[in-house]
């Protein structure tokens, strides 16, 4: 483990690829705050892991499609760990597969609201503790975005590559809006990752289409934030990394 980096908030820590950047920032130095909305025995599971790599670690529960849990999860995880250096804005859903003639309101409203709207909602609390014009130190924001974003996954998850697209665009206007605030904001885009996102069989069906004919790991989308999180990117800013197999 290097020396220590600071305090990273790691929202949908608690499986699939949060779980992994959460290990893998643990790993690089950082104490880890693994936020997760249901699953509590994962995120401790993430935190024990966490922990025998060296790191303080903790789980805080928060809805963050929801202001108020936001600002709850962020003042929690200042008092209990310090101040927050990073944060790796993950939570995400997909809804089932299905065309865009077969969407409802209430779909839409449900992909939009966790995907785009709880980033943005993160992605301002970072900001008004991070920047340097609110009194803070600085930090680094990594949105968890998709490669879904740029190939639209038509007959899928139309509304998903959507709110993914969103997220693109939040990586873009607020890295450049905090550029001289010491805020520096960074993308991923992962694209055929083996996690429990994917409905049964699709992995199998898609799994060989990239160029490099196999579904990545969770663990070598992680070693990509972890990469953005330190002062080795130092500079980049407002740029989006596919993490895909050249999918």
């Amino acid at each position: 483990m290097t020396e220590g980096r600071g305090v990273v908030l790691v929202t949908g820590g608690s499986r699939g690829i949060g779980a992994a950047a959460s290990l893998a920032l643990a790993t690089d130095g950082w104490d880890v705050a693994v936020n997760y909305r249901t699953q509590a025995d994962e995120a401790a599971r993430v935190v024990k892991a966490c922990e025998e790599r060296g790191a303080r670690a903790i789980a805080v529960q928060a809805d963050v499609a929801e202001a108020e849990q936001v600002e709850r999860l962020f003042e929690t995880v200042a008092a209990e760990l310090g101040p927050i250096g990073a944060v790796i804005n993950n939570a995400g859903v997909v809804s089932p597969a299905g065309r865009v003639a077969e969407y409802d309101a209430e779909r839409l409203d449900r992909v939009f609201r966790i995907n785009t709207v709880s980033a943005f909602l993160v992605a301002g609390a970072a900001v008004r503790r991070m920047s340097t014009a609110y009194g803070g130190d600085g930090g680094v924001i990594v949105n968890i975005s998709s490669r879904a974003a740029v190939l639209g996954s038509a007959g899928e998850y139309v509304d998903y590559a959507a709110s993914k697209a969103a997220v693109d665009a939040l990586t873009t206007g607020l890295a450049n809006e905090v550029a001289k605030e010491g805020v520096r904001v960074l993308g991923v885009r992962p694209g055929l990752i083996q996690t429990d996102i994917h409905e049964p069989g699709r992995l199998d069906r898609l799994g060989a289409t990239p160029p490099l004919a196999r579904p990545g790991k969770p663990e070598e989308v992680a070693e990509v934030i972890a990469f953005l999180a330190s002062d080795r990117s130092s500079y980049m800013t407002g740029t989006t990394v596919d993490v895909s197999g050249g999918r």
